[in-house]
């Protein structure tokens, strides 16, 4: 492989491994925040459960469903007026946040329902049977028993967001992957492309591993 491309872009590889990092980052625990919410939401108000109500619960799904079928590139571009408004820009990777972190709210949302729905309901019945309130059962029991599938639910979550923030380079969102589609495919060097590649594979590599190690340690069972 000819390095000659990869030492003239050497700068430019470390802002856009810096851009990439703060995408993922920020998304991450903007869809954490957001998504745990509705997540939790969803799961409460369903049939049986401590907030339950049906109509709620099936207009919200059917949202979150409807979100996560949405293709991630067309949701950049209808978010652009949004995306203007609110970081003024629809350029760069603080742009490119705004439709990170909404496409992956509805996503972490759908994986900490199902995260809560493996609880065992007899330990959510018990902790009624003691008199809990509904912020100790949502704290103390349902997010405690669940924490280390929601770790790993974490893992997948910023694997997903590190995916869409390659695909963010499409409308100029930055980071590596705008990095290999203007050097590596407008400008036709493959070189500069296979290093992408590599780059964003150690990521996942690495933040895979680091959700399994502490998804392992949270493990009660």
């Amino acid at each position: 492989m000819n390095f000659e491309n990869i030492i003239k872009l050497k700068s430019d590889f470390y802002q856009a491994i810096g851009e990439t990092l703060m995408m993922v980052s920020v998304s991450s625990l903007i869809s954490v925040i957001l998504g745990g919410l509705l997540g939790v939401w969803l799961y409460t108000s369903g049939r049986g459960q401590i907030f339950e109500n049906a109509l709620m619960n099936r207009v919200m799904s059917s949202l979150v469903s409807f979100m996560r079928s949405f293709p991630f590139v067309i949701l950049m571009i209808v978010l652009m007026p949004v995306t203007r408004l609110i970081v003024g820009t629809s350029f760069g990777w603080g742009a490119a946040c705004v439709a990170l972190s909404t496409a992956g709210s509805f996503y972490f949302a759908r994986l900490v329902e199902q995260n809560l729905k493996e609880v065992p309901r007899g330990v959510v019945e018990a902790a009624q049977a003691m008199g809990a309130s509904p912020k100790t059962i949502i704290f103390n029991v349902l997010l405690s028993e669940a924490r280390s599938g929601l770790v790993l639910s974490i893992t997948i979550l910023m694997i997903a967001l590190l995916g869409e923030s390659a695909a963010a380079g499409l409308i100029g969102g930055g980071g590596i992957g705008d990095l290999g589609i203007r050097y590596g495919h407008q400008r036709y060097m493959p070189d500069v492309m296979a290093v992408v590649v590599v780059i964003l594979t150690v990521m996942v590599v690495v933040i895979q591993t680091i959700g399994n190690t502490l998804s392992a340690k949270l493990n009660k069972r």
